[in-house]
């Protein structure tokens, strides 16, 4: 089933080129079907190619999807038009009478800043406060599952020796957790990240439960109890060439840094880098999006409590 956009979006031509089934609101509105309605949050910098990333994974489910993007009404990024982000992005105020069936919260290039030291942290726990009555399940992605963490459970970020940048094998703790369902054992994942949050304050939070974790990395999946937070602290939705272009951008900036680990053949920059972890990207928004959110959502918001 297509994710519904709008008509004019300029990733829509990047996707159907993916052969993704994009349908745009016009379109849609000729169809009887209750299709969910997601929100993405997306504080990234370079918002086109998070949509990009994000569209793809949505869009390659069964389940008709209602996108709607969230910028910050604080904040003015530097690496879109204002154009895009008028044609195609809310601020809250725009959305907060509206009820939503997922939200995405992405990651946030200021993860090495105390979260009340952000310029847009008091939009981001008016946004959490809402989506207690507003939403179903949120998936929230590195910094995005690092707020969350602190807003919800208390559970504060740590400073890492070193950025942890590449793509490192992970376990399954819970490996029938809907939210795993059809994943290896043993499976890849990229993490870009100075922070970390610490298992061991986990496991003594009642209301979560730790899916996944990582030798070399640390936590990664982690769910709470309810449902209703979903966290990742790395990037599934990663292309191939993201990690790449992260470290060549750090670089060009004389920035020093270690090449990302597990991640380009033979550990030469040179090399041009493979995706390793394609299918359980695929199969965690799949699984997000079915378990959590279309198998618990009301049919119709209005009649729920």
């Amino acid at each position: 089933m297509p994710i519904n956009l709008p008509k004019d979006l300029p990733v829509i031509e990047k996707l159907r080129d993916e052969n993704i089934f994009v349908m745009d609101q016009e379109r849609a509105h000729t169809q009887d079907i209750r299709p969910l309605e997601v929100l993405i949050v997306n504080l990234m910098p370079e918002k086109e190619k998070t949509e990009h990333q994000l569209l793809r994974l949505l869009g390659n489910t069964p389940l008709q999807t209602n996108v709607t993007f969230l910028r910050m009404a604080s904040y003015q990024p530097k690496n879109v038009s204002s154009s895009h982000l008028d044609q195609f992005y809310k601020v809250f105020e725009d959305i907060k009478d509206r009820r939503f069936d997922g939200m995405i919260v992405t990651g946030a290039p200021v993860e090495q800043m105390p979260f009340e030291e952000v310029a847009y942290w008091p939009e981001i726990v008016t946004l959490l406060f809402w989506a207690k009555t507003h939403v179903t399940s949120t998936l929230s992605i590195c910094w995005g599952a690092q707020a969350v963490l602190y807003h919800e459970f208390t559970i504060e970020k740590e400073d890492l020796p070193k950025k942890c940048s590449g793509v490192y094998p992970h376990s399954l703790l819970t490996p029938h957790s809907p939210l795993v369902r059809g994943f290896n054992d043993t499976f890849l994942a990229p993490h870009s990240r100075h922070t970390t949050v610490s298992y061991e304050k986990l496991l003594k939070q009642p209301a979560l439960e730790v899916v996944a974790v990582s030798d070399q990395a640390g936590v990664f999946l982690v769910q709470s109890k309810d449902q209703r937070h979903i966290m990742a602290t790395g990037h599934l939705e990663y292309d191939a060439t993201t990690l790449r272009d992260e470290y060549e951008r750090d670089i060009a900036k004389g920035l020093e840094c270690e090449v990302p680990e597990n991640y380009f053949p033979d550990d030469d920059p040179t090399k041009d880098p493979q995706n390793t972890w394609r299918s359980h990207t695929h199969l965690l928004f799949s699984n997000w999006l079915n378990y959590y959110v279309y198998q618990q959502t009301p049919f119709e918001w209005s009649t729920s409590s």
